[in-house]
């Protein structure tokens, strides 16, 4: 059982997006541990929707993937639209708690790949904190530019003997899709999950959109007005042409297929 085959894809400008919700993400997750699948998962919004429409090698790493989850109501109401009722949000905040807490049973060990050094270690307090017993493998924080060959041999030498069965990856997007799919076949049996911001999110040192808010589609609109200069281009131009698109895929002007690598 992969992302693939047993929940279906959503063709959403030529991204395949699981019609899913987080009880199917965790049962894939399981399965992929319990049959040793090294595997990586994309949470993804109309942000690396669009990132896919610039790069066909984003798109790729994207269609590639175990999983590619729909972190945003946009491609949830567009699953629904699709014919997957079902279809919920699997937020990468969300969808980590879900995983930390699931785990606590079942004894997974966690990496958290991503972040300064104080952000990392303010989000494992805080997560082991809220669920006692959670086994933190490791943490690593690398540095902002490009990493040396003998950099990233390191770095795959420290993930490998700490043996995680699951890596989380906070590095945003599209720069975390690049690293889990250059990455995915030299780290073990590992499952790998991009989930960008949630390191802020649960680390405390950045606010999320009120409940409401997230529900109705508008937390692009708070996280604007949280970070005007950091996202002003990424909603203000991203969004508005993301519809237009999605209204030429609709109606047959512009036709996208899911080519998978």
């Amino acid at each position: 059982m992969s992302g693939n085959d047993k929940f279906p894809r959503v063709n959403i400008l030529g991204v395949g997006i699981n019609a899913i919700n987080i009880e199917n993400a965790l049962l894939v997750i399981d399965h992929w541990i319990s049959s040793d699948q090294a595997n990586f998962v994309c949470v993804t919004g109309v942000h690396g929707v669009m990132e896919s429409q610039r790069s066909t090698a984003i798109r790729k790493i994207h269609n590639s993937a175990g999983m590619v989850t729909p972190d945003g109501m946009p491609l949830v109401w567009l699953s629904r639209l699709n014919g997957y009722p079902d279809a919920e949000r699997v937020y990468g905040p969300d969808l980590m708690v879900a995983v930390c807490s699931h785990s606590i049973e079942k004894g997974y060990r966690h990496f958290f790949y991503g972040g300064t050094d104080w952000l990392v270690d303010h989000l494992v307090q805080r997560m082991t904190k809220r669920f006692p017993g959670l086994q933190v493998a490791g943490t690593y924080s690398p540095p902002f530019g490009p990493l040396s060959l003998e950099e990233d041999r390191k770095i795959v030498s420290l993930i490998n003997d700490a043996d995680p069965d699951i890596i989380w990856v906070g590095l945003s997007t599209p720069k975390q899709e690049i690293w889990m799919s250059e990455h995915i076949g030299q780290l073990g049996d590992c499952v790998l999950i991009g989930v960008g911001a949630a390191f802020d999110f649960l680390a405390g040192t950045k606010k999320q959109a009120p409940a409401w808010m997230q529900r109705i589609g508008l937390e692009w609109f708070f996280r604007l007005c949280t970070e005007p200069k950091r996202l002003w281009k990424r909603y203000l131009i991203n969004n508005p042409y993301f519809v237009i698109l999605v209204i030429s895929q609709a109606t047959g002007l512009r036709k996208y297929s899911l080519d998978y690598p």
